[in-house]
């Protein structure tokens, strides 16, 4: 063999190894983007969580929309027939007018439900629903 062709096949060893690291490499970047989602959206619904676990607890002991509304930090609005209890959150989940809402939590009448029990929805700006339950009033 010539020192040429050893030279090149060295060199096309390591064009092999630099792909071959490049090839891991993005596989490496498309998991770590992937854990960085998985992990905003589990903060999101964590918060989402704490948020509607206040809102709840505080409707469950007083019952009243308007007090409930008062101690969250919320709006009590009408809508057409329904009533709910509406309150908006920024990106880092601080209560927040509705023009800088990122997320927002609604506490909403049933239809056809006895009138103490609410539909608890957090759902971001985007309206994707992040979480959703049922919740009796006391004395249910």
């Amino acid at each position: 063999m010539t020192g040429r062709s050893r030279a090149a096949l060295f060199l096309i060893e390591k064009l092999i190894v630099i792909a071959v690291f490049a090839l891991c490499a993005a596989a490496c970047a498309s998991i770590f983007v992937e854990a960085y989602i998985t992990a905003n959206a589990a903060k999101d619904m964590n918060q989402a969580l704490v948020v509607a676990k206040n809102g709840a607890e505080l409707f469950k002991a007083y019952g009243d929309p308007y007090e409930t509304a008062g101690l969250l930090g919320g709006e009590y609005w009408i809508l057409d027939k329904d009533e709910a209890i509406v309150v908006f959150y920024d990106k880092n989940w601080r209560i927040t007018p509705e023009h800088d809402a990122e997320y927002v939590m609604s506490l909403r009448l049933i239809d056809g439900e006895p009138e103490y029990i609410r539909k608890l929805t957090v759902e971001s700006v985007a309206r994707d629903e992040i979480l959703s339950f049922t919740v009796a009033a006391r004395g249910s």
